[in-house]
């Protein structure tokens, strides 16, 4: 049983778009409710590099004085993205128009994740960018002079983007993205905040010109909680029998809350009380267990839950019928292989799961069992996974680098421990 209130860890996403915009301006500003997980981190080291000073104050809150990108100086060495494939990407379409030749390197897992998908439509841009001979990092980044581009992007993914709409705030002209699917839209809604000269034109196409005027940005900007941190609790409440959990002050955009309509569509009990705040939209979820059926997921939707499938997945093995979560293969190239390493994970719990070549097939629901060794693969949602599995299944696991999940939810153990015990005192009480 899981029961309590839980004030989730800033939003990943957010946060490192936060961190971006706070160095581009040539100003002090104060970032609140910041994530500070391993990833964020990565892109404080790599602003700082070029000559941002950024204080942390404290477990959320940042302190950035900038001099203004225009100021920005060479790094003395390589820039470390370390794990986070965010900071890699994003941090290629800002220092592609930088006057200065810049090396990204990363750690053995983001080393083998794609960087073509943001490096050729830099290209295109005039960007000169050499990569490994597999396309991965190392990147060597020579800053040249960018023209707009009109650019139809093969896959849905916010960070290919947003790559190329920032470059587009340095690129003569205007700067034009199509996707297949509509992706998370936060570098988007900080452009309406920031006043950039841009454009959504539908639902899948944005639009961007050079911006020319003064670099702006909140003198204190407050970052909404993780709905992706979230997702873990939506499922281990729904799971766990007689549970109840509040979640509060959590980021609902519209582009990532497909967790909670296919959570709904399941048949989980989850309450909404929404309010708008700094330009992205915010609430309070309550969940409360319930007995889940099994749905179809694919299409438009993957885009919007493509962090949250692994949890989602868990949720599958108890519901009733049979689940297939198709279009997903952007998912091999995650932190781990997350389609195989999900579906290995949960064939050694006792689960009914087959794999397929961009999703899965879970048959449900069945009995899940803690079998020997598990093993996160370094994977932060992998690790989380593993926790709630535990959680439900009230035995202790040995989980290979568990600690994993410091990633994205440094206090996750914490806050998990915190409604198992709530959990318990309120099981003495209603006995008394």
């Amino acid at each position: 049983m899981l029961k309590g209130t839980v004030l989730l860890p800033g939003d990943k996403s957010i946060t490192h778009r936060a961190i971006i915009f706070a160095s581009l301006a040539a100003k002090t500003s104060r970032i609140e409710g910041a994530l500070l997980g391993e990833d964020c981190c990565a892109t404080i080291q790599c602003f700082q590099q070029l000559g941002v000073e950024i204080e942390r104050v404290n477990t959320t809150t940042l302190v950035i004085t900038s001099p203004g990108v225009e100021q920005f100086q060479q790094p003395e060495q390589a820039i470390d993205c370390q794990n986070s494939g965010t900071t890699a990407r994003l941090m290629m379409g800002i220092l592609a128009a930088l006057p200065f030749q810049t090396t990204l390197i990363g750690d053995e897992s983001l080393q083998r994740r794609p960087m073509q998908r943001v490096a050729q439509p830099l290209r295109q841009m005039g960007a000169q960018i050499q990569l490994s001979q597999t396309g991965t990092l190392p990147a060597v980044i020579t800053g040249q002079r960018l023209q707009g581009i009109t650019y139809h992007s093969p896959v849905a993914s916010a960070q290919v983007k947003s790559a190329i709409l920032l470059a587009g705030l340095f690129a003569d002209g205007e700067t034009i993205v199509y996707e297949p699917e509509q992706s998370r839209d936060h570098t988007e809604r900080f452009f309406a905040e920031l006043g950039f000269e841009w454009q959504q034109i539908n639902q899948l196409t944005v639009r961007v010109t050079k911006h020319q005027r003064k670099w702006n940005f909140p003198d204190c900007y407050h970052v909404p909680g993780d709905i992706s941190s979230a997702a873990f609790w939506l499922v281990g409440a729904s799971l766990i029998p007689e549970s109840i959990i509040e979640i509060s002050h959590v980021g609902l955009n519209p582009t990532r809350t497909g967790i909670l309509e296919v959570l709904d569509q399941m048949g989980a009990n989850i309450e909404r009380q929404e309010i708008d705040f700094s330009g992205e939209p915010v609430g309070k979820l309550i969940v409360k267990s319930a007995t889940l059926q099994a749905i179809n997921i694919g299409g438009a939707m993957i885009p919007r839950v493509i962090d949250e499938i692994p949890i989602i997945a868990l949720a599958a093995t108890q519901a009733h019928g049979q689940t297939c979560v198709s279009q997903a293969e952007e998912l091999r190239v995650k932190e781990s292989d997350r389609i195989t390493q999900t579906v290995q994970l949960l064939k050694q719990l006792g689960a009914e799961i087959m794999e397929t070549a961009d999703g899965f097939i879970i048959d449900g629901p069945t009995p899940l069992q803690n079998q020997g060794v598990y093993d996160s693969f370094g994977d932060h949602r992998l690790a989380m996974v593993l926790a709630i599995a535990e959680a439900y299944l009230a035995v202790p696991m040995h989980i290979k680098r568990r600690k994993a999940y410091c990633v994205s939810y440094p206090d996750f153990e914490t806050t998990l421990t915190m409604l198992q015990q709530e959990a318990r005192i309120s099981g003495i009480n209603l006995k008394k």
